[in-house]
């Protein structure tokens, strides 16, 4: 049997909901589609965390991402979120007018991007 997927959002931890609107409303372009909140019963049975939840959707035609607003601190490894986006200028310019550091690493003949968003998630931008 051949499964055919589509990707629906991409979920992330946030601690201010403030923080989250610049990051994916002004610097992504993204919508603010709704908002809504889980109770801690509900999120105890999908995460094994007793915490109320705001959440928060933004997204556009392609893209998805489901916002949890909390205060708990998250260890990264290695995750990250790749998005292409139309111009890595025009991006690193709304990254850098509000106090992010986005970054360029090389690799073999070409240079990779990437920024740490308020809540030091990391995204890979082409």
């Amino acid at each position: 049997m051949k499964l055919n997927s589509t990707m629906r959002h991409i979920a992330l931890n946030y601690n201010e909901k403030e923080k989250a609107d610049i990051f994916f409303t002004k610097i992504l372009g993204l919508k603010l589609i709704k908002s809504f909140s889980i109770s801690k019963k509900l999120t105890e049975k999908i995460f094994n965390i007793a915490e109320d939840a705001d959440v928060i959707v933004y997204g556009n035609e392609n893209t998805s991402f489901e916002i949890f607003i909390t205060k708990r601190i998250k260890n990264h490894i290695f995750e990250h979120v790749c998005i292409e986006v139309k111009s890595k200028e025009e991006f690193m310019e709304k990254c850098k007018k509000y106090g992010l550091s986005p970054y360029l690493v090389d690799k073999d003949d070409k240079k990779l991007l990437f920024v740490k968003d308020f809540s030091d998630n990391l995204f890979e931008i082409k």
